[in-house]
């Protein structure tokens, strides 16, 4: 029987790798969707939510926080902050909520393209 090869990454780490897994299950931003073996080249954002798969062991699942899908014929790839705290509440690990605050704060601080610069304005630049 065919397989995939299952692996969830971090910036900072490998959390989970299966080497032969029978099928996957995942949530993402517009539905969910199931993998198999073989399955056609696809990247999608995935959310906050239990990721299933079963293996020689029968069916697992773990909550993964939102992130990056990639798969290919041979692998399903998920590139993400980390794991949930709790599958069942859907919460991400507090790092990651402290990171996204951070973005937006960043974000919003960012001047439009266009917008005057007031040190250059009254040549302080």
């Amino acid at each position: 029987m065919d397989s995939l090869r299952l692996i969830i990454r971090t910036p900072q780490a490998t959390l989970l790798e299966v080497d032969a897994a029978h099928w996957v299950q995942v949530q993402l931003s517009d539905g969910g969707i199931g993998i198999l073996p073989n399955h056609a080249p696809l990247l999608a954002a995935t959310v906050n939510a239990s990721l299933r798969y079963a293996d020689a062991h029968g069916a697992q699942s773990v909550g993964v926080a939102a992130g990056i899908l990639h798969v290919t014929a041979a692998a399903v790839t998920i590139y993400t902050s980390g794991l949930l705290d709790g599958a069942a509440n859907g919460q991400p690990p507090a790092g990651a909520q402290r990171f996204d605050r951070l973005t937006q704060a960043l974000l919003q601080e960012r001047p439009s393209p266009g917008a005057p610069n007031p040190e250059q304005e009254y040549g302080q630049a």
